[in-house]
């Protein structure tokens, strides 16, 4: 899933990172033609599905885009539609758990979000910091810096370290990269250092081919020079790219025993105490009619109790008239 507000290239870079031609390029409005523009535009989910390819390998890819996000003049809400995506999501892989078919479950759930920040602020916006602490428990997280050839090499650094400061001061919790383990060669050890270290990752994408110096690459053409979009050395594309290509597993498994476990376990929670106040809701019209049948079930026992011991009683008395009519008899004899 990416998140952002409209032109941080969010289309551009999807693109970019699986080479496909996903989103077309897109003709900007024209307010002087269109009186209609909407104050209050909703945010719309638009999902699609590809197919890539990478090294022989076939993968569906699926790709959700949030377009209106922070477009309208109040965007306090504009968030809500994302959790209800990812929840409609969690219920139907739950929906289909439950079913006889458990072996042929289709996983549409959201596995890693890429939420955009605008490089020309100074930090994140209230609806950043809002939007991230509705989502840190439902999917993994993890921030982009967009458009970062606007940026120096300084500003950045600096706009990493104050957006690393925020999110730790809010308290919202991003995907973390697993540490590598004891038996992992020193190559591998060396990129995780490097791919931690660049988060948030500051990106660039494009998907115009450039002769450079006899070389083709895909960049961005300016004045002075281009900026390479496969460099390390102008922005963190190739990193991000690593960064999700080597820790695919890990996301899927942190969305499953994680963030899906904790929707499960509410829902279940849930149904159960709804279970419970139905239960006890219907009870109420049922509670004199058991009070009833069971003082009826009493009396009927006691009745009965009494009963024996009268049979007992009488019992007693006819062996005693009886032992006294021996003994009158026996005395007669005599």
């Amino acid at each position: 899933m990416v998140v952002g507000e409209t032109g941080l290239g969010k289309s551009t870079l999807i693109n970019s990172l699986f080479l496909t031609d996903l989103y077309p390029e897109k003709a900007p409005a024209n307010p002087t033609n269109d009186n209609k523009i909407s104050l209050k535009k909703t945010v719309q989910i638009e999902a699609s599905t590809v197919e890539i390819e990478e090294r022989g390998v076939k993968l569906r890819l699926t790709i959700v885009d949030t377009p209106g996000f922070a477009d309208s003049i109040d965007c306090t809400e504009s968030y809500r539609p994302i959790i209800k995506y990812v929840d409609d999501q969690f219920e139907r892989f739950l929906n289909d758990e439950s079913g006889l078919n458990r072996r042929n479950i289709s996983d549409n759930r959201v596995h890693c979000c890429f939420y955009f920040i605008a490089p020309w602020g100074h930090g994140l916006k209230p609806l950043d910091i809002e939007c991230m602490k509705a989502l840190q428990s439902k999917v993994n997280i993890v921030p982009i810096i967009a458009k970062a050839d606007t940026l120096t090499p300084t500003e950045c650094r600096r706009l990493k370290a104050k957006i690393l400061q925020e999110l730790n001061d809010n308290h919202i919790q991003i995907y973390r990269i697993p540490e590598c383990d004891s038996d992992e060669d020193d190559e591998f050890k060396t990129q995780n250092k490097l791919l931690k270290e660049a988060i948030p990752f500051a990106v660039v994408g494009s998907s115009q081919i450039y002769d450079v110096k006899g070389k083709k690459i895909r960049g961005r053409l300016y004045p002075w020079g281009v900026v390479e979009v496969e460099n390390i050395e102008h922005n963190d594309f190739v990193k991000l790219r690593t960064m999700l290509i080597t820790h695919m597993q890990d996301l899927q498994e942190v969305t499953h025993e994680i963030h899906y476990e904790n929707f499960r376990s509410e829902r279940l929670g849930s149904k159960k105490s709804k279970d419970s106040n139905e239960a006890n809701t219907n009870g109420f019209s049922s509670a004199s009619d058991s009070s009833l049948v069971d003082k009826d079930r009493i009396l009927k026992e006691k009745e009965e109790e009494l009963r024996k011991m009268q049979e007992m009683l009488a019992k007693m008395q006819a062996q005693m008239i009886q032992a006294q009519l021996n003994e009158q008899n026996n005395a007669l004899v005599n």
